[in-house]
């Protein structure tokens, strides 16, 4: 059903009507805009965020490097984007559900995701929540509400609305947050997810990283209306774009969204407009499409540097505290690394547990072929071949302990 007016005269809009503002708080020097209100945000609070995006920079940077070393297959980083990522989880009830796309590693952190459990799953050991069945960065956490990341490009959208209309139904007070790129927001599955949002009133927010590539794909080439918040219009949604990099503004908007969210059951837009300092992927190189003189723009508005400042002026942060928190966080990367390396891979089988009762026949003989064929080639399979002989993984793990 519309409600427009009536007219008698052709006359088409083209958008321009619309201009949304970018919602800042905190200036690069960590001082407040004038007429910017300070969000109420204590101490200890302000220091666990800040210290999650510590953790998820130094995280970042030293699994890029055992990549680039061939210890892990696979990774991706939040570089440039922690205080769009922490900046909105922090303003989350801890019950809360959050969908991730594949770069929101410092919500998990925020939530009192370990070292540990990080790499665990990055090298597919046997203490991995998924059992080795997922590439690195798929992580995902029963106990701190954080679905297990999937692959293909923005299918965790529409499984947001759903998700959020059932805590609807449920009367608990809660909302689910989905973040994606401005890439995914170019998917079918987003345009869906918002309409049913709109139309059934889901408590959920919609938490887009606009951060200006999708890989390769600059936005003014993805396309030609004033980047994404407007199409919030086109389902009667809310709608708010922030600066990305600013943590105090990525908070405050969260925290008013979550409000719409449960107490009104409002979906929200949000459209946080930050800067991917890091490569797509560690299989990407960002020289092939810009320039060295763009990241440096971007790297003078470092969210990381931005917020500490902001600490340093309340008194609540200095030099000594960032050099041994740096250390110490660095130090535990590496240690709880080696223990992870060293763990063996989940039994092999689990591949063929998890969905039947009872293991099928078929499935039995396709588990008993695998293992014949590992035991026939063991060079090709080393750490399947170690897994299924006990003799060999005990010899390995004295090995490995002798080299310490």
């Amino acid at each position: 059903m519309t409600t427009t007016a009536r007219t008698h005269q052709p006359e088409f809009l083209s958008g321009d009507e619309f201009s949304i503002p970018t919602y800042g708080v905190l200036a690069q020097d960590g001082s407040l805009y004038e007429g910017a209100d300070e969000p109420d945000l204590d101490k200890a609070k302000a220091l666990r965020i800040y210290h999650s995006m510590i953790v998820t920079r130094v995280l970042d940077e030293r699994m890029l490097a055992a990549q680039r070393q061939g210890r892990l297959s696979f990774y991706m980083q939040c570089t440039g984007e922690e205080a769009a990522v922490i900046g909105s989880a922090a303003a989350l009830d801890d019950d809360d559900m959050i969908m991730a796309q594949y770069r929101e590693q410092g919500a998990l952190a925020y939530r009192g995701f370990t070292f540990d459990e990080f790499m665990n799953q990055l090298f597919g050991n046997e203490m991995d929540y998924g059992k080795g069945r997922q590439m690195p960065i798929h992580y995902g956490s029963r106990k701190l509400h954080y679905m297990t990341i999937s692959s293909p490009l923005a299918t965790q959208i529409p499984q947001a609305t759903g998700y959020a209309y059932g805590q609807k139904l449920a009367g608990e007070g809660l909302c689910t947050i989905v973040y994606f790129g401005e890439g995914a927001a170019s998917e079918g599955d987003f345009h869906a997810a918002l309409n049913m949002a709109a139309v059934h009133e889901a408590p959920v927010i919609f938490f887009c990283r606009n951060n200006g590539y999708a890989i390769s794909t600059p936005s003014v080439e993805q396309f030609a209306a004033d980047g994404v918040a407007p199409r919030a219009f086109g389902y009667r949604m809310h709608v708010i774009r922030v600066d990305g990099n600013d943590i105090l503004a990525v908070y405050r908007a969260t925290q008013r969204a979550r409000e719409l969210a449960v107490k009104d059951n409002k979906p929200v837009l949000i459209e946080a407009m930050t800067y991917r300092l890091a490569a797509h992927s560690s299989s990407d190189d960002p020289s092939g499409y810009r320039s060295r003189k763009e990241e440096e723009v971007w790297r003078d508005k470092d969210p990381i540097r931005r917020m500490r400042s902001w600490l340093e002026h309340k008194g609540w942060w200095d030099d000594d505290q960032e050099k041994s928190l740096q250390e110490r966080l660095r130090a535990e990367v590496l240690e709880t690394m080696k223990r992870a390396e060293k763990r063996p891979p989940p039994p092999l089988d689990s591949l063929v547990t998890d969905v039947y009762a009872d293991v099928t026949p078929a499935l039995q003989r396709q588990l008993d072929q695998l293992k014949w064929h590992i035991r026939r080639h063991p060079e090709a399979y080393p750490r399947g071949a170690r897994s299924l002989d006990p003799v060999l993984a005990s010899a390995d793990n004295t090995d490995d302990q002798g080299g310490e």
